[in-house]
């Protein structure tokens, strides 16, 4: 019986070196790039990974459920994360320059107000040109009560000012996407995310080409094009099947795109804050991710864009 084995054991270490000079090179080329990838993904960070990959699954269970049932849930959901974004913010100047709790306080007031008007109709409703007025009033006049200590000036208002109009309006719009269509308001959503897990992942496969390193060092040009590719083409099957669309699937994809690349560059714009202030995360809300701006940055600009351009298509 040994010896037979033996034999069948030489017997086949033949027909492998015959074979390996023909076609066990192709084998091996092969998968020494899938090993290649697999390895590279998973010895970047796995311990990271997880975390990731946790504490989405849980903002998944809680989050979900609140924004197919929309109403005063999702009010309130929003309302709590704007407000959260808005002392992220706070707590990021807070470092190169502590504003006075007084200003908070009136700051966020005015917060509240511009995120929260015109839902429904359901609280008072604040034009344009309201939100404007109320919030230089708000944030610039002070600067005469707190001239002499020099505890708040121009520079601070302009912060308080620049924070209240984009995370204010921002957060409005998110709102009123999801009042006037759960899909359309999923379709972003999908945009985003597909967008930043595919740029992730395509980064950390085949990533070499650094993109912005003084403000992101990790992101590369490699990831922005999968996150763009990858990132459309889920969103635009979605927004095709969900509406039964019958429209140009040609400016259907050129509009993705286009939201595809905003959402990148506005995780960008966040990240040179963070860079600016010196701080990893805005938050730990959620392990592995940071803030909620770190979570809602690319979002929060696509809505924008989304917005302006639903005026036209």
């Amino acid at each position: 019986m040994k010896k037979h084995y033996n034999r069948n054991n030489n017997l086949k270490v033949i027909v492998l070196n015959k074979v390996q000079d023909k076609e066990f090179k192709k084998l091996d080329s092969f998968f020494f790039i899938v090993s290649y990838f697999y390895g590279k993904m998973v010895m970047k960070g796995s311990e990271d990974m997880k975390q990731r990959v946790i504490s989405a699954i849980v903002a998944i269970i809680i989050v979900v459920p609140i924004v197919l049932y929309g109403g005063i849930p999702f009010y309130l959901g929003a309302s709590v994360l704007g407000l959260i974004g808005f002392y992220e913010m706070l707590k990021a100047r807070k470092i190169e320059r502590d504003i006075p709790n007084i200003m908070k306080i009136v700051c966020m007031f005015a917060f509240i107000i511009i995120m929260m008007d015109n839902w429904g109709n359901k609280v008072l409703v604040f034009t344009s040109n309201d939100k404007l007025i109320l919030s230089i009033l708000l944030t610039v006049i002070p600067i005469v009560f707190f001239n002499k200590k020099k505890s708040y000036d121009i520079n601070d208002a302009l912060f308080m000012l620049g924070t209240i109009m984009f995370l204010g309006i921002s957060f409005n719009h998110l709102v009123n996407i999801r009042v006037g269509s759960l899909y359309n308001f999923i379709y972003l959503v999908l945009i985003t995310t597909m967008t930043d897990t595919f740029a992730y992942f395509t980064g950390r496969l085949i990533g070499k080409h650094k993109m912005c390193p003084s403000v992101s060092p990790n992101k590369t040009w490699e990831g922005f094009a999968g996150g763009l590719v990858f990132g459309t083409i889920i969103s635009v099957v979605f927004y095709v099947c969900a509406f039964d669309f019958t429209g140009s699937v040609f400016l259907l994809v050129l509009v993705s795109m286009l939201l595809s690349v905003v959402g990148q560059l506005g995780d960008l714009v966040f990240s040179s804050i963070k860079r600016h202030y010196k701080i990893k995360d805005y938050g730990n809300i959620m392990p592995g991710h940071g803030g909620v701006l770190d979570r809602l940055d690319s979002l929060l600009f696509v809505i924008l864009v989304f917005t302006y351009l639903s005026k036209f298509i």
